[in-house]
């Protein structure tokens, strides 16, 4: 599952990740008290390069690593995943997400092919 803070963030993620679960918490301090799923067992975390988004990421790390779900951290390249959509488009976003996935992950689900065709 993706989680992030804002909804422009959470669908510009689902652009080049549609077949993964997203949800977007809507706040720094939403996203640090998101309620997890049941038998989640690996968390991306989409934060914002701000110190709300920063905080509510670990704040969240914490506590889905506390029950015993792997997390993993996506950061933009710029302040958030939406301004990296609109400045390197889709294909330049999935090649930025590519390293910062598991590598199970990237190759099951990250789409380079729709990318490309935006």
């Amino acid at each position: 599952m993706v989680a992030g803070e804002g909804v422009e963030t959470v669908l510009s993620v689902q652009r080049v990740l549609p077949a993964v679960p997203h949800v977007a918490a809507l706040s720094g301090a939403h996203l640090a008290a998101l309620v997890l799923p049941r038998g989640l067992r690996h968390l991306y975390i989409a934060r914002d390069a701000d110190p709300a988004g920063e905080s509510g990421a670990a704040t969240l790390r914490r506590r889905a690593e506390a029950a015993g779900i792997l997390v993993s951290q996506l950061d933009p390249r710029e302040d958030d995943f939406n301004t990296d959509l609109c400045h390197i488009g889709p294909r330049d976003l999935a090649l930025h997400l590519a390293p910062q996935l598991d590598p199970n992950d990237a190759v099951a689900h990250l789409q380079f092919e729709d990318a490309l065709a935006a």
